[in-house]
């Protein structure tokens, strides 16, 4: 009888490896996670901010459009950013940077990248999507000129008109194609 029982047991999976096992659950909660801030980004009333997935069925890597706050300089203009979200988001911070060539004392000129508190030592899993992109878009008008990316452009900050010709210079509208 003994027998019996035990062949009509089901059987039992063999025990997954637990780092195998820790990083398929660390990807879904970050995918969960990726999920619940899209939506909440979509359904948002938040103006000038938007983002999505590049590429439907991969939460890891978002395009963006930030349009500059009104009575800034900025005012007016959009800007294309990327999003890459690694493995272990919102423990760690993603990596965002301008695809839009985009003059600001923050903003490297070379490659995009932005020296934003948030995004580097002040980084915190509370913050979500839209709590950045909000934070980039206010960083726009409001620069750190103490800690420039971009020296040229922190030295004609306090000069509106002189940083706005700049500006406009630099300056490429995004295509129709924009998200």
């Amino acid at each position: 009888m003994d027998q019996l029982t035990t062949s009509l047991a089901p059987s039992r999976p063999s025990p997954k490896s637990p780092v195998a096992g820790t990083s398929q659950q660390a990807a879904g909660s970050t995918s969960n996670r990726l999920g619940n801030e899209l939506m909440t980004l979509m359904m948002s009333s938040s103006p000038g901010i938007s983002a999505f997935p590049k590429h439907d069925g991969n939460l890891f890597e978002w395009v963006g459009t930030i349009e500059g706050p009104a009575e800034t300089v900025y005012a007016g203009l959009s800007y294309r950013i990327s999003i890459a979200f690694p493995p272990n988001y919102p423990y760690v911070a993603p990596t965002i940077k301008f695809e839009s060539l985009c003059y600001h004392p923050n903003v490297d000129p070379a490659n995009g990248a932005i020296c934003l508190d948030i995004l580097q030592d002040k980084w915190s899993a509370v913050y979500s999507v839209q709590t950045i992109l909000l934070s980039l878009q206010s960083l726009l008008g409001e620069p750190n000129i103490a800690s420039p990316l971009n020296a040229d452009a922190a030295g004609l900050w306090n000069t509106p008109e002189e940083y706005k010709e700049q500006l406009m210079q630099h300056y490429r509208p995004l295509k129709d194609d924009s998200p």
